[in-house]
């Protein structure tokens, strides 16, 4: 007797779009997969909270839009990814529940997610031709990666550790590493 894996149907991206608007939970999509997301740690959310917090002041009265972790991002055709942030400076698409082309994204990793947000997002972000840069953030040390691509369209890469500053593209400014990791309680 013979045992078969169980296959999970891929679903459509419409089928995908209205399992979303039902579900309790929210589910990444990528070519017809759907993979749950975990919940988030009070420090992770201090985080993304620091850097909204930061991005949507500077964004203020300008063209920029500035989203946090429950708006769904278009990296492909067939990829639907939650960023923990998204920023938008060009025209809205209208799509009440989607942004699709994002100039900077920021992901604050886990030990869970670190390896699809340093490897697998990190190469389909570089696809989007309107992002011009991609944070990744420790969250239990002080640590930012800063993926950006100059204006002939490469891409470069630093990393920031302890203190210092990043360069933010849009809206234009400076994040210091004290604003991002402020009231997590991670030492300098």
């Amino acid at each position: 007797m013979s045992s078969h894996p169980v296959v999970q149907p891929l679903l459509s991206l419409e089928e995908y779009l209205a399992l979303e608007e039902r579900s309790e939970l929210r589910h990444e999509y990528l070519g017809g997969h759907v993979h749950a997301m975990s919940g988030a740690s009070k420090r992770h959310n201090r985080i993304v909270g620091n850097l909204y917090r930061r991005l949507a002041d500077a964004a203020e009265g300008g063209p920029c839009r500035v989203y946090i972790e429950a708006v769904k991002l278009r990296a492909a055709r067939d990829v639907i990814y939650y960023p923990d942030v998204i920023v938008a400076c060009g025209p809205d698409n209208g799509d009440p529940l989607i942004e699709d082309a994002p100039c900077l994204l920021v992901e604050v990793v886990s030990p869970g997610t670190e390896r699809i947000d340093r490897f697998e997002k990190l190469l389909a972000y570089r696809q989007i031709p309107t992002l011009l840069a991609y944070l990744v953030v420790e969250q239990d040390a002080r640590l930012v990666e800063r993926h950006w691509r100059e204006p002939q369209g490469a891409w470069q890469s630093e990393v920031l550790a302890g203190a210092g500053k990043i360069a933010v593209p849009c809206p234009e400014l400076e994040l210091s590493l004290d604003e991002v990791y402020a009231r997590t309680g991670v030492p300098a």
